[in-house]
């Protein structure tokens, strides 16, 4: 039985490699009609190019070192720093400049693709499949990055009409909560909008500080848990990204107000784009909630990303959330200082509407339940979980486009039962997670053994050794 668990296992590897291998090349064909640099080849110029994010691949790095001995590791690092100050050195003597991107990170990838080397050239059997999960691991968390950059592009070049309007009007039932909470942050001045915008731009490596948490026996241990917050990560970048071009939205600071050129006074990191005013509606944005009317698909420019519906920022903060529940103190408060800080960054910034959050929330939370339910075997109560949280992410998207104006003649009808929607589904994984895990307790019973390893997998922790 567990012979044949293995080969399932090693199965599901093979094919999830090969599922994403398609997708990369098919997103590259894609942006290339475009005329854009695809994943694949923005990936393959930072092995020599100053990289766009340094951080990303030293996190990415990180994620590499849980599958090596603390010798290992420090050499790793140590190699990465090395090859950085080369390639500084060159860039220096040639008279280099960067001026996009950073002026570091190269040797960080170097330092995962020479581990790659390592277990092919020089390990075999399961120390081999182990090292070559952790340079996966690294490598899918920088193509993510590159993917949604890709996506991004594409979305703005292929929907050139938007749908913020009939968001804009299903946001009347929550009370225009975007205006309210801009207007906040407008006035807490560049102290108020840099905190957020460092919480906001740095959700990936927060993501990567709780991954290393609950990886930290991998390297003792040989062998990853069930579940952890990689996974979670990377479902949602890869699913994420196709409603954005089933539900083009560009976000009330774009559609309503003044673009980027709004927050360029107090910005340290103002984002380099274009204006985007011409394209508004009018100026409105956070003073001026929108009138109520009839509304209509509405033409905007072609480079501003339609990545509002659902909010992944508010998705990968929830993950954050959920996989620190069972840290030690600090973690778990830095998880929840992580989701309120970025709520707050995504209504107060403007880039997205109240109901793209509450969207967000129960996409996390169906993609959590599906992901637990396959390390129990398809569960059946986890299948109803995630049809449950399939249903109503499905329902709130429908509505937001179909209903929007008769919500917002009812909005003391609707704005309950959109909130009232989203926590059933909260409630929900609460209560069958807690189910699980009780299930899985080591005083549960002898029969029931066989399923507690699975249970520290759902949990996200360790497995047994």
């Amino acid at each position: 039985m567990i012979h044949i668990r293995h080969r399932r296992r090693a199965g599901l590897w093979a094919a999830a490699a090969a599922v994403v291998l398609v997708f990369l090349v098919a997103l590259e064909y894609a942006a290339r009609r475009y005329g854009l640099p695809g994943p694949i080849t923005a990936q393959a110029r930072e092995v020599i190019f100053p990289p766009k994010s340094g951080g990303i691949l030293y996190a990415g790095l990180a994620l590499t070192m849980v599958v090596l001995t603390w010798r290992q590791r420090a050499v790793a690092l140590g190699a990465a720093i090395g090859v950085d100050l080369v390639f500084w050195g060159v860039r220096w003597a040639a008279g280099i400049e960067v001026s996009d991107g950073h002026p570091f990170g190269n040797g960080a990838l170097w330092a995962i693709l020479g581990v790659a080397v390592l277990a092919v050239t020089r390990r075999t059997g399961g120390e081999r499949v182990l090292l070559l999960k952790g340079v996966g691991l690294a490598l899918l968390l920088v193509a993510g990055r590159k993917t949604g950059d890709t996506w991004l592009l594409i979305t703005s070049r292929t929907r050139p009409t938007v749908l913020d309007q009939y968001v804009a009007a299903a946001d009347h039932v929550l009370g225009d909560p975007s205006w309210l909470v801009g207007r906040i942050v407008t006035a807490s001045g560049p102290v108020g909008y840099n905190i957020l915008d460092f919480v906001y731009g740095q959700l990936p490596v927060a993501a990567v500080v709780v991954a290393l948490y609950q990886l930290r026996h991998v390297a003792a241990r040989r062998l990853f848990p069930g579940h952890h917050l990689v996974r979670t990560f990377l479902v949602i970048g890869l699913v994420g990204p196709a409603f954005y071009m089933l539900f083009p939205v560009v976000g009330p600071l774009f559609a309503y107000g003044s673009g980027t050129a709004h927050w360029e006074s107090v910005a340290l990191w103002s984002p380099d784009m274009e204006p985007t005013a011409q394209w508004a509606l009018g100026d409105l944005w956070p003073g001026t909630p929108p009138p109520h009317g009839a509304p209509q698909p509405m033409p905007f420019d072609e480079f501003t990303p339609r990545n509002c519906m659902p909010s992944l920022h508010t998705a990968w903060a929830t993950a954050i959330y959920v996989h620190t529940r069972k840290s030690p103190p600090l973690l778990r408060h830095a998880g929840t200082f992580w989701l309120i800080a970025t709520l707050a960054a995504t209504l107060g910034f403007g880039f997205h509407y109240g109901v793209d959050l509450l969207a967000g929330v129960v996409f996390t939370l169906t993609i959590e339940a599906a992901l637990r339910t396959y390390d129990r075997g398809w569960d059946r109560s986890g299948l109803r979980l995630a049809g449950f949280g399939a249903a109503v992410f499905t329902a709130l998207l429908l509505s937001y486009r179909y209903l929007p104006v008769q919500m917002a003649d009812h909005r003391w009808a609707a704005g309950p039962l959109l909130v009232l929607a989203t926590v059933s589904v909260i409630l929900a994984y609460v209560r069958t997670v807690a189910r699980w895990e009780r299930d899985a307790a080591p005083g549960a019973g002898a029969g029931d053994s066989g399923r507690a390893g699975v249970g520290a997998a759902v949990t996200g922790g360790p497995l047994p050794g």
